[in-house]
């Protein structure tokens, strides 16, 4: 319901400035300390710290007036989407534990149980985003954004279950994965898991970024590490080749076998081998991916060499589904 002028005591004039309730200031305020205080591009703290620092005081009760009304007035302060994803990166940061130096990770579902209505609230706040806002954000801050929501639905759909299931896949069916029941509310409509990763992280022309295999966890230990905080856009390059680092150089699921002289790689890169030939920062192939890892890879620089040559038989590891649970 919207606001009356005079009751909210301030609001938009034709003229796109602030009209003001208060007599002295007339219909459309063009007092020099009025607009200071009606200034939009300042946080609510910046408003009255400056108020207090600047304008004298019979002028300054006015803004303060105008100023609780505008916190009353619908849609005149949008909430705007907390792209740091604090409330996020406090939950993995307190119930993540990492193992041999965050090249993998177990996540306590207990402790996420017992905080489960701090991880609602995050998911509410994803919840409410509207599929227009998403796209008129940065490459970066959507693609942070998918990868924390799966993450954190994926946790959230573990706990439908917890304690009472040995891996993701009990919850699903013969019939059905548990990634592609269509139950995350994502963007003003219902997704699956599946269509976070696949129809959306990996959709073709967007992101094209192979490293986001390194980001979502599934919740078993045969996955990269859940990392312990939130991806953020300003430091998701960075956050993407650390997590990219963490998995490669894991010789429990990548390595080089000397005795055998070949790559025996993560069943990712057999599942998704067409995204490593996407072009990303040059590499049109899994060889050459490898190659960029080699001294993760092996140990002896004779088979570091033969890594970055290209000419190497490549072969999958069995993937662990069991849950990367703590307990």
């Amino acid at each position: 319901m919207k606001m009356p002028m005079a009751a909210a005591g301030i609001g938009p004039s034709r003229d796109g400035g602030m009209a003001c309730a208060r007599s002295h200031c007339g219909k459309s305020c063009t007092h020099p300390q009025c607009r200071r205080c009606h200034r939009q591009d300042l946080p609510a703290n910046a408003w009255t710290k400056e108020l207090h620092l600047t304008i004298p005081m019979p002028h300054r009760r006015h803004c303060l007036l105008a100023l609780a009304g505008l916190s009353l007035w619908p849609g005149a302060r949008a909430q705007a989407f907390d792209h740091s994803h604090a409330a996020w990166t406090a939950l993995l940061r307190r119930h993540v534990r990492l193992l041999r130096g965050g090249q993998a990770s177990q996540v306590h579902y207990t402790g996420f149980a017992a905080d489960r209505a701090l991880l609602t609230q995050y998911l509410d706040s994803l919840s409410a985003v509207p599929a227009a806002t998403f796209g008129a954000w940065s490459r970066p801050e959507r693609q942070a954004f998918l990868i924390n929501a799966y993450n954190a639905f994926t946790v959230a759909l573990i706990l439908t279950r917890y304690p009472d299931l040995k891996s993701i896949k009990d919850i699903g069916s013969l019939l059905q994965s548990p990634w592609k029941p269509k139950w995350v509310p994502l963007l003003g409509t219902k997704v699956s898991l599946d269509d976070i990763e696949h129809a959306m992280l990996r959709k073709r022309g967007d992101f094209d970024d192979p490293r986001v295999h390194f980001g979502v966890n599934c919740a078993s230990i045969g996955c990269p590490a859940l990392r312990e905080e939130a991806f953020v856009p300003a430091q998701l390059d960075a956050q993407l080749d650390a997590q990219t680092t963490r998995f490669m150089g894991d010789r429990s699921r990548n390595r080089w076998n000397p005795q055998r002289q070949r790559l025996e790689l993560s069943k990712i890169f057999d599942w998704f081998g067409e995204d490593f030939r996407l072009g990303h920062r040059g590499i049109t192939s899994l060889p050459a991916f490898a190659a960029r890892h080699a001294d993760l890879l092996a140990d002896a620089p004779a088979d570091r060499e033969r890594i970055r040559s290209g000419a190497v038989d490549i072969t999958f590891t069995d993937y662990d589904w069991a849950l990367n649970d703590a307990r």
